[in-house]
């Protein structure tokens, strides 16, 4: 299952952005108003969202300066979600999320909308950096 968002336009550079991205901390600036717990914890951070089970996403992959990607914790679930960064001026990025996910058929359509909600909404926020 993939799930791509909007592209989105941020003034901010490139490498700005990138180094944002690659402090973990950060993520919590850009989710949902209604994230119960989020927790970082070395090269991971934990959060939950109501009706939700908690999810640990791990820092899988980093290409220096234009994406970043994390990936599921666990064995269980296979997924990844990775923000493109790609310069446009000096000053001026477009930022990319892309979710994708190895589910079964049931478990994909019971995920996909609220998993669509959420790069959607992480998407947002990250518009009004």
């Amino acid at each position: 299952m993939n799930i791509t968002g909007n592209k989105v336009v941020i003034d901010k550079s490139q490498e700005e952005l990138f180094n944002f991205f690659s402090e973990l901390n950060n993520f919590e600036k850009i989710m949902p108003e209604n994230t119960q717990k989020f927790e970082v914890d070395g090269d991971s951070f934990l959060f939950s969202l109501p009706g939700m089970p908690e999810i640990r996403l791990v820092l899988k992959e980093k290409t220096e300066f234009s994406n970043i990607t994390l990936g599921a914790a666990s064995s269980k679930l296979s997924f990844a979600l990775a923000a493109d960064i790609v310069k446009i001026e000096d000053t001026k990025s477009e930022v990319s999320l892309n979710f994708n996910g190895d589910f079964n058929p049931m478990m994909a359509m019971m995920v996909k909308k609220p998993l669509s909600k959420f790069v959607d909404t992480l998407t947002e926020n990250i518009s009004k950096l």
